[in-house]
């Protein structure tokens, strides 16, 4: 906030005419007038933004005291309304922007009884700070007091109210019943805001099926994944088995091809017209056999 030059300035507006010390006074100035002046001073000139601070509370509780009988009223609503526009700014540059709406309502107790001015500001500085939902309470309930609208800033703080808070948080069906509802808005303005409310809407549901089609992504990709670890372990499994089988010694691999091959000699009546080599190899092993045989029956044997 400490940056934002524009903010900084449009809130000093209503800060100007009578409340200048340099300028002639019509009657003698209320303490509130002065300290006033004082906070604006260490704002814009100073930038001592606790020292403002501190100097609109004391304003505040002068003008709790009873008013003077030649103190006329509108002129203290005026000096009000410029305290809140300085302890806004104030607490918007020490980047306190978030106790605003609780200082604001803690002076004027209900949200209907706020400036206009006052209510702009706050619309602005959660909007700009992202964070309209802090201000939709309260903008509400001004908007429904029916003192407020007879005012002339009525429509001007429901367009706000719609492009600013409504609008950004999705509350379409709330902006619509604005729209239609009210009449701060004319023919053409009204049917800018439901130009605005529909485009809206087609961007929320292009976006409920962009997310959508997200989740349905994430599925398919989760089954995927699935898919993919199970082919790793069974990979691992045929590299374990394979590893393992060349682990065996040359022996022990060449024995166990000459069993299979002669089961499969001996399961396979068509093995020796087709395999002749191995029938062969059997016949030598057969024959092996034997001669191993008679040669243990000849050995004599001894007690």
């Amino acid at each position: 906030m400490k940056s934002d030059a524009a903010f900084s300035a449009a809130p000093l507006k209503g800060l100007g005419g009578p409340l200048r010390s340099s300028e002639p006074a019509r009657a003698p100035p209320a303490p509130a007038v002065h300290l006033l002046e004082e906070a604006a001073d260490l704002l814009v000139v100073h930038l001592d933004f606790h020292g403002a601070l501190q100097t609109c509370e004391r304003a505040w509780q002068s003008l709790a005291s009873p008013a003077p009988a030649e103190e006329p009223g509108g002129a203290s609503l005026e000096v009000k309304c410029s305290l809140c526009v300085v302890g806004i700014q104030a607490l918007a540059e020490m980047d306190r922007w978030r106790e605003v709406l609780s200082w604001v309502l803690r002076h004027y107790q209900v949200p209907e009884k706020l400036p206009p001015k006052v209510l702009e500001l706050c619309i602005l500085l959660y909007s700009k700070m992202q964070e309209p939902g802090a201000i939709l309470d309260v903008v509400n309930a001004w908007l429904q007091d029916p003192d407020n609208q007879g005012l002339p800033e009525y429509g001007a703080l429901a367009g706000l109210h719609l492009q600013r808070v409504l609008l950004p948080l999705g509350r379409l069906s709330e902006a619509e019943k604005l729209v239609v509802g009210s009449a701060a808005f004319g023919e053409e303005q009204r049917l800018d805001a439901l130009r605005a409310i529909h485009t809206a809407r087609q961007q929320q549901k292009q976006g409920e099926s962009s997310c959508q089609e997200a989740q349905k992504l994430s599925q398919e990709g989760s089954f995927s994944k699935k898919f993919l670890s199970l082919l790793m372990l069974l990979r691992r499994l045929w590299d374990s088995a394979l590893s393992h089988f060349l682990s065996l010694s040359f022996k022990k691999s060449l024995l166990a091809a000459l069993i299979l091959c002669l089961f499969v000699v001996r399961f396979d009546p068509a093995s020796p017209s087709s395999l002749p080599f191995l029938y062969q190899l059997a016949q030598l092993f057969h024959r092996i056999w034997k001669a191993t045989i008679a040669r243990l029956h000849q050995l004599p044997l001894r007690d």
